[in-house]
């Protein structure tokens, strides 16, 4: 018999509408899985229970007085505990914001309550979301599902656990380095990265202030066991707000049913190596579209190593530019990562960085036209697999192995595109995400395809967690 915590966000709000089941109990139903889970896993960190069960109790009423109901109405999701939830800490995962209480909402999460989601469990990250591995001096170290010994990903690596695991169907984090993408790899869920602007985003804890590339790049975005679930995020969360003035509501392109795409399949990025079990995975997914009437091909986009070149300058620019700051907050861990990217160089002087904003858009352009040939792109999200913990922090290869494992998500993070992951299948007892990359503005297109490959290759989760 199915539980209640195995069904999509979707599904379960369909049954919450025709009154098959009650918001209490889907809701008791994720609080009785994070039980059972999460003492293992660490992915939630905080939960909401009282609040969550009034709004249950609520979502419940408006049910059986025969209300307008939201496409979320009565269902639980979690938030990143880099986003803001009223009354709850935004702690960053860092000790010096553990009592940050936020006293309004974030836009994303204004925006899932509004369709009737409700917000019960916060998730953990790294310091400040600075790594692609979730251990936090705060909450301590967040386990995979699929494998106790092997990263998360990260930095929303807590989302990806608890979702993968069924503690929550549905959750909110964010990407400036494939934060959204790295651990639906990992975890084998499914996530978009939108294009910049699309989700709008906003803090009241400081800084609320973006740096440059944060600016430039970042972005939240909707994280689920299923595409229909992440594409319904999209359109919930989607649009302009005043609080960001980044935001824009926009026309986003997508494909007409049934539609033959010219799709570029990249099966080994350049820069570094890829796994074979990783690069088959993504090749049987590129001759199953094909055999699906796809004309696919093997592209490579122009310049995709100087992409990854360039994210590194501008992020590790704008890190320099804050090292200070960062010193006073960071746990010992995460300095110490920092620390092998030779922070303490002066931050580029002007000239340089003027140059660096020439070259990205220079690379826009190119990438743009492109996907004039190629509407979308797919390729591994990580070239390799979900890493020990902590190798990222080995001075003598951590940052080698990080900078090669993670090399096929920064491109549409420089250049500020969608990208949609989605699971391959596994190989060797754990997950592989095949990522689905378009130009600006064709979330919807990359999110279509995800949903063909979906459901040619199928879900992999939610799974019972593996202890040992």
């Amino acid at each position: 018999m199915t539980q209640l915590w195995q069904l999509g966000a979707l599904e379960l709000a369909g049954l919450i509408r025709t009154g098959e089941v009650s918001s209490r109990a889907v809701v008791e139903a994720h609080l009785a899985r994070v039980e059972q889970c999460n003492g293992h896993l660490n992915a939630i960190v905080r939960l909401l229970p009282d609040e969550a069960l009034a709004a249950a109790d609520a979502a419940d009423a408006a049910v059986a007085r025969g209300d307008s109901l939201g496409r979320l109405h009565g269902v639980p999701c979690s938030i990143k505990e880099n986003i803001d939830v009223a009354g709850t800490p935004t702690t960053n995962g860092v000790e010096a914001l553990a009592d940050a209480i936020a006293p309004l909402d974030a836009p994303t999460v204004e925006r899932m309550r509004a369709a009737g989601a409700i917000p019960f469990a916060r998730t953990n990250l790294p310091d400040l979301g600075l790594r692609v591995h979730t251990h936090s001096q705060l909450h301590g170290l967040t386990r995979n599902p699929w494998n106790p010994n092997v990263t998360a990903g990260g930095s929303s690596g807590g989302e990806a656990s608890s979702i993968a695991s069924g503690m929550s169907p549905m959750g909110v984090g964010n990407d400036i380095g494939g934060s959204l993408r790295n651990p639906a790899h990992c975890c084998g869920i499914t996530s978009l990265k939108p294009t910049v602007g699309v989700i709008p985003m906003a803090t009241v804890i400081p800084p609320e202030d973006l740096g440059l590339s944060g600016q430039l790049m970042v972005v939240e975005g909707p994280m689920a066991r299923r595409v229909a679930d992440v594409r319904a995020g999209l359109e919930i969360l989607a649009g302009q707000h005043w609080r960001d003035p980044r935001s824009v509501t926009a026309v986003l392109a997508d494909s007409a049913p049934g539609e033959r795409l010219s799709i570029a399949v990249l099966t080994d990025p350049p820069g570094g190596e890829t796994d074979p079990g990783i690069a088959g995975a993504i090749r049987m997914v590129a001759d199953l579209l094909s055999d699906a009437g796809h004309d696919v091909v093997e592209a490579t986009p122009p310049n995709y190593e100087r992409t990854i070149d360039l994210w590194r300058m501008l992020m590790i620019d704008d890190v320099r530019a804050q090292k200070e700051l960062l010193g006073l907050v960071l746990g010992a861990d995460a300095m110490s990562l920092l620390e092998q990217f030779d922070l303490t160089s002066e931050p580029t002087k002007i000239p340089e960085t003027h140059l660096m904003h020439v070259e990205r858009y220079a690379l826009m352009r190119a990438w743009a036209a492109f996907h004039q040939d190629y509407p979308l792109l797919i390729s591994p999200t990580w070239a390799q697999r979900a890493f020990e913990h902590g190798a990222d922090l080995d001075v003598t290869t951590g940052v080698e192995m990080m900078t090669n494992t993670i090399r096929p998500v920064l491109p549409s993070n420089l250049l500020g595109t969608p990208a949609v992951v989605t699971p391959a299948g596994v190989v060797d007892g754990l997950p592989v995400g095949v990522q689905v990359m378009g130009d600006h503005f064709s979330d919807l297109r990359c999110l279509t395809l995800a949903a063909e490959i979906e459901s040619l290759v199928g879900t992999i989760t939610p799974i019972d967690p593996i202890t040992q």
